[in-house]
């Protein structure tokens, strides 16, 4: 057969040919070797999994560094979908099984009873479960449980496994679970727990035993009205954390500073990088990215300050039930007169955050309101205690001169259509002895001459009847505004601290004014922000000044005298009358309709160069003088225990 000679054609095809075939040959070698430096590189690791480090949260110390709320490292399940297989259902189960023998709860969102007949959880909202279902709004919790079962492929379970998976389904998938969000099936376990799944985990696919910091209370009784709480986010708030780089599972601040100082305490997560072989067993683990702490917050509260005040409290409440008195709860503030900072807030009844889950029903039902921040929030006539600024006012405006007497007959006949009465007859009075005695009758007619408008507008100025401005919610309590230019039995109730009604803040804000001389300023909790270790500042708070009552010198040293005059030889001489430190003060007893009186104390020290400022009110206390020992306590903590103050604490107690 005689030879022809290939087309040119047939020659170009085979040379292309050949050609692919050697590109392809030195792209698989090239990939080879490129393979070979991974494996080199992830020390023989089939793959890499990168997980969330949690970051600590910023702590909470008091003004001189004591640890208020603090973290601990604790343990969670968590599922990484990454390395979830398709044994999922199998893989929830053998874990709910292991928190069943021991005792322990799991996260389940469903709003499904766990037991039949899987009726609808009363009080739940339903309208997420049948959106995320696809269901018309009448749909039954057995219409929702069949769709699960279907969704689920939970076909081959007994109703009560189907019943146990599906709720962590469910909660995986509107927790948004996925390789960016883990999903956390139980937080905190105990360590035996963490022990017994950390030993099964060969078997469960995709679970991770994590280490987290968790918000601890160094006194679960101390101040928690001020502290406030951390959380989960709630479900209608997902979407708001989300946008701000939140994980479902993160815990916020819920109410108190926690949720003021949210941005300063949330921290920055960090990165662990896993290592697996190809059967999904850690060869090793390196943090990739160190997690940055939340920073501390300095508040301006005294530690053992706030202890011995709401032990006092809670002493003197106690100690006059038992002889028969009428006492309910109380408050007590403590301020700096030059800066605004709050030293000390206490309150009773209060509650002990470690027992609030199980308590919560009861605390919410108590006549007694334990879970009420009385001191921000309780709103009392103050009674007498108002008087040191009508006082102001009538000095000011020469409508009394210090030196001149009026004369307490009992009863006040100015007015034909209202004469109420003094507590005594005293005669004649002067400024200091009317303080001191608390004449009723001498500030009738003080207020009288100053007129209801203007002793308003005086009280507002001292900070009384508006919000203080500090970190956690207060009231603006009740100033009213007089009907007429404030003349006749109006004015005189106003004049003795009726009528309107104020915050123990307030109070302590107003006491701090007039100690001080006339500067208001703004009510704070917040020393500073600082590092975690403290090695560094953010933010130191400084005084802010809301406004100053003018009152001269003269004016000013003749009220202080009186309100002097009050713990030496006055009404609240039987509390402080031998105090080694001169302190200034008023008593005061509010009326209140049906009731027993409250006593009410204000005092400011030391009295010749004054730095704090102190209010107590006793809920139906009867008289002023009852709160005097609180007040005399808080000055002992003040002056002469300071930071190492101890003492046994008295045991917790919630009237019911």
């Amino acid at each position: 057969m005689p030879f022809k000679k290939p087309s040119q054609r047939k020659l170009t095809a085979l040379s292309i040919l050949i050609i692919a075939v050697i590109l392809l040959y030195t792209a698989r070698v090239y990939t080879l070797q490129v393979n070979s430096k991974e494996v080199d590189k992830n020390d023989g690791a089939a793959s890499v999994l990168t997980t969330v480090l949690k970051a600590p949260r910023g702590e909470i110390l008091d003004c001189y560094g004591r640890q208020i709320a603090i973290n601990r490292d604790g343990y969670n399940i968590v599922f990484n979908k990454a390395y979830v297989k398709e044994n999922l259902n199998d893989i929830i189960l053998t874990l709910v099984d292991l928190m069943i023998q021991n005792g322990a709860t799991w996260v389940d969102e469903l709003p499904m009873e766990l037991n039949a007949p899987y009726s609808f959880k009363d009080g739940e909202d339903t309208k997420k479960l049948l959106k995320e279902l696809e269901l018309a709004h009448y749909a039954t919790s057995e219409n929702c449980f069949k769709e699960m079962v279907e969704r689920y492929e939970l076909e081959d379970y007994t109703k009560d496994e189907q019943r146990k998976i599906m709720g962590i389904r469910y909660s995986m998938e509107i927790s948004d679970f996925s390789v960016s969000y883990p999903f956390t099936f139980a937080e905190d376990i105990p360590t035996q727990l963490m022990r017994k799944v950390s030993e099964s985990l060969f078997k469960l696919d995709g679970v991770t035993i994590e280490v987290v910091p968790f918000r601890e209370y160094v006194d679960t009784s101390l101040a928690v009205n001020l502290i406030g709480s951390v959380g989960p986010i709630f479900k209608e708030d997902w979407e708001d954390y989300k946008a701000k780089g939140y994980s479902y599972n993160d815990k916020v601040g819920k109410s108190g500073i926690e949720k003021w100082g949210e941005e300063y305490l949330r921290g920055i997560d960090g990165e662990i990088t896993y290592r697996l072989d190809a059967e999904g067993n850690i060869i090793s683990k390196e943090v990739t990215k160190e997690p940055i702490a939340g920073k501390t917050i300095m508040l301006t509260l005294d530690k053992n300050m706030q202890r011995t005040a709401q032990d006092s409290i809670a002493s003197t409440v106690q100690n006059l039930r038992s002889k028969g008195g009428t006492a309910e709860a109380g408050a007590a503030v403590v301020m700096k007169i030059d800066t605004g900072e709050i030293l000390c807030a206490a309150n009773y009844p209060t509650y002990d955050s470690a027992t609030l889950g199980q308590q919560y029903d009861s605390l919410v039902s108590s006549p007694y309101k334990p879970l009420t921040n009385r001191a921000f929030q309780g709103v009392y006539p103050i009674g007498s205690t108002i008087k040191p600024i009508v006082a102001v006012a009538a000095l000011e405006n020469g409508l009394y001169h210090n030196g001149e007497t009026i004369y307490c007959s009992k009863t006040y006949k100015y007015f034909k259509d209202y004469q109420p009465n003094c507590m005594h007859f005293h005669g004649a009075m002067s400024l200091n002895s009317a303080l001191s005695k608390s004449c009723n009758y001498f500030f009738f007619d003080l207020g009288r001459r100053v007129g209801g408008v203007r002793l308003t507008d005086y009280f507002k100025s001292f900070g009384l009847g508006v919000k203080t401005g500090v970190e956690v919610d207060d009231a603006s309590g009740i100033l009213l505004k007089p009907k007429t230019e404030g003349f006749g039995g109006e004015t005189l109730q106003i004049a003795i601290g009726q009528m309107n009604a104020f915050t123990p803040l307030q109070l302590a804000n107003y006491t701090a004014t007039l100690a001080n001389g006339g500067t208001h300023y703004k009510a704070t909790l917040i020393d500073s922000v600082v590092s975690y270790d403290i090695s560094e500042v953010y933010l130191k708070n400084q005084p802010q000044v809301e406004n100053t009552v003018s009152i001269k010198e003269g004016n000013l040293n003749a009220v202080k005298a009186g309100m002097l005059s009050v713990t030496v030889d006055g009404t609240g001489r039987a509390a402080l009358g031998d105090y080694p430190i001169k302190v200034g003060g008023k008593t005061g007893t509010s009326q209140v309709n049906g009731k027993a009186d409250h006593s009410v104390f204000i005092a400011f020290a030391p009295f010749d160069n004054p730095e704090i400022a102190i209010s107590v009110v006793l809920e139906h206390g009867s008289s002023g003088f009852s709160a005097g020992s609180i007040v005399r306590d808080i000055l002992d903590s003040y002056f002469f225990a300071g930071e190492d103050l101890t003492g046994e604490d008295l045991p917790f107690v919630v009237l019911d």
